[in-house]
């Protein structure tokens, strides 16, 4: 089960960029600490199936939900997802899986059940406390980065954070990616200053406008992003938000854009 969880050639990945542990008294040491491979086959386990911390099968894993939880708080920290996730995109780079020219944005809707940090009233959900989860992806839908925030955050406000969010992708000889030559994004982006900015950064801005019929003849290229959600939101526990707190549930969402990213690696090359 671990090992089908975390496969070895990700858990090569991950562990160099683990923290290292505390050293141990030499009176009174305590326990050892649990594997670290175990606790993180735990929380994919949870971020695949949706239950909660408290019914991890400890007898499955060796560990308890709280301890996985545990892990999670402190690799979120420690920026260990951010930082796995950008080598898998530079493997990707470097076998021509990525299509950089182009980006995508869009955001979706979730019930944060519990409350928490960035959540605020939905207006697609009457009112009720939800949280949108905004990402970015290259043109053929994997995720370069996502951002989490409250229900009722419009979606241009993170047309910027987001390209911000995107991390310099290597891979190859030569110059390293920073941004894209094109960015598409439907009518919630449509915004003149948006568009003047996006030029001056040197990025053409395929945005459709408001009040205009429909048929932009962007769908095309557009529905790439909702291709990346439903890839990002199979993962059950993302589908809905029970963490009260917002950097746990956005080390959730990173974690899924690592799963992503490998799963390409594993089944197209």
């Amino acid at each position: 089960m671990i090992i089908d969880l975390v496969p070895d050639d990700l858990w090569a990945r991950i562990e160099p960029v683990l923290p290292p542990r505390p050293g141990r008294r030499q009176r009174f040491p305590g326990r050892l600490p649990l594997d670290d491979r175990a606790a993180l086959a735990g929380i994919v386990f949870v971020l695949k199936t949706g239950i909660t911390w408290q019914q991890l099968p400890r007898e499955i894993f060796g560990c308890s939900g709280i301890t996985c939880w545990r892990r999670l708080r402190d690799w979120t920290e420690a920026e260990v997802f951010d930082i796995v996730h950008e080598i898998l995109l530079d493997h990707l780079r470097a076998l021509d899986a990525l299509k950089l020219d182009t980006a995508v944005v869009d955001g979706s809707h979730v019930r944060a059940l519990k409350g928490g940090d960035a959540v605020g009233p939905s207006p697609v959900d009457r009112g009720r406390a939800g949280s949108k989860h905004h990402l970015i992806t290259d043109g053929s839908g994997i995720p370069l980065a996502v951002t989490l925030t409250g229900g009722n955050v419009h979606d241009s406000t993170q047309l910027f954070p987001l390209l911000d969010a995107v991390p310099v992708i290597r891979g190859k000889r030569g110059t390293p990616f920073t941004k894209p030559k094109r960015v598409y994004a439907d009518r919630a982006y449509d915004s003149e200053p948006h568009r003047k900015a996006l030029r001056a950064m040197g990025i053409v801005p395929k945005i459709a406008r408001r009040n205009t019929e429909h048929g932009s003849g962007l769908g095309k290229h557009r529905w790439v992003v909702e291709r990346g959600f439903a890839w990002l939101h199979a993962f059950k526990r993302l589908r809905n938000r029970y963490e009260r707190r917002a950097d746990i549930h956005h080390g959730l969402l990173k974690l899924a854009c690592i799963l992503i990213c490998h799963r390409t690696l594993t089944t197209s090359f």
